[in-house]
């Protein structure tokens, strides 16, 4: 594990997301310590290097995969790896996805799958990637389908297949005080913030009738210094929201922090070390979907030969021009395919 990631840390190319010290490591220890458990019969190195993958895939880009598996394999030369196919929640988020008329793909599929498995291992997660990679349909979809195998009654041992509650807010739009509280000056009495209103909610439906429903607060906004380094406590192991009245809350065992960015420039490397990361690009998702989604959507308002056509037309010509786009034009304000489309 220690070659693996000082190998890495060498190798693959800097992003600010990217993460592989003794936060990492351990890490890799808890979720190899949950699959021994779950299946006593894996060999040692097959479930580390199950293990190793679990916990870094999900983070990095396209481009440095092939790197990470060439590093995995030299270390463990003629291992097969053991996978988890995870059929059933495949399945439900299939289902779930084509419920809210949106395309089944694979490479998408797969970064919801790795985004439940790097819950599995830590309570703050990260979706990171520009806009238009479908960050926000993730964490949706994902809560959606545990909810459905829940109430199907799919796996009632496995302790993910819960009711799953999101929350979610802008930290940018409100000031420091109404996020995590304060008290008023003039008249010394405590303000609740958004932030310990639901997490003191979540400690609260722990204790109410359905105890085991899980609770995700997601900030879908950017992070800058301010407001995430007042996340590090409860970022942390021992989940303490510490608020400035004093008050110090344990965040429950049900309950997730989620953050949806599109970059982590300003946050500073105690942050990231603590959040599990998932890197959404757009290659995974691809702008023809947001094509097959509008015609699916227009099928009683534009008659159908023509509709085809349409479709047909728009496909045909963005596959030639955004090619052309990207090499021989200047854009004034980025922007990113599916913003085009």
């Amino acid at each position: 594990m220690v070659k693996l990631y000082s190998l890495s840390s060498e190798q693959l190319s800097k992003q600010d997301h990217y993460d592989f010290g003794m936060r990492a490591v351990k890490s890799v220890l808890v979720m190899a310590g949950k699959l021994r458990r779950q299946e006593s019969t894996l060999r040692e190195d097959q479930l580390l290097i199950r293990a190793m993958r679990d916990s870094n895939v999900p983070k990095f880009l396209s481009h440095d995969l092939p790197l990470f598996e060439g590093i995995i394999n030299d270390l463990f030369p003629g291992i097969e790896e053991s996978v988890d196919a995870k059929e059933e929640l495949r399945e439900a988020i299939g289902k779930q996805l084509r419920l809210q008329k949106l395309q089944i793909r694979t490479p998408f599929i797969n970064k919801i799958i790795q985004l439940i498995e790097t819950m599995y291992v830590r309570h703050g997660n990260m979706v990171v990637g520009s806009t238009g990679t479908g960050k926000t349909t993730v964490s949706k979809i994902l809560g959606a389908a545990l909810t459905t195998l829940h109430k199907d009654g799919t796996n009632v041992n496995n302790p993910w297949y819960k009711n799953v509650r999101i929350d979610t807010l802008n930290p940018k739009a409100v000031t420091m005080g109404e996020l995590f509280g304060e008290v008023n000056k003039h008249t010394n009495e405590w303000a609740e913030g958004i932030v310990s209103k639901l997490v003191k909610d979540a400690v609260d439906a722990q204790e109410g009738t359905d105890p085991e429903a899980k609770r995700w607060i997601n900030f879908d906004g950017p992070v800058d210094a301010l407001w995430i380094e007042n996340m590090n406590t409860v970022l942390d192991d021992n989940k303490m929201l510490c608020l400035s009245s004093g008050q110090r809350i344990r965040m429950p065992d049900t309950c997730t922090m989620m953050f949806e960015v599109n970059d982590l420039a300003v946050a500073s490397p105690a942050t990231v070390s603590r959040c599990g990361m998932v890197y959404m690009e757009p290659l995974h998702l691809g702008w023809d979907p947001h094509i097959e989604t509008w015609k699916e959507k227009m099928v009683d308002i534009i008659v159908q030969p023509y509709l085809d056509q349409v479709a047909n037309i728009v496909m045909e010509v963005f596959t030639k021009m955004l090619p052309i786009m990207r090499k021989q034009c200047k854009e004034i304000i980025q922007t990113v395919d599916s913003n085009i489309v």
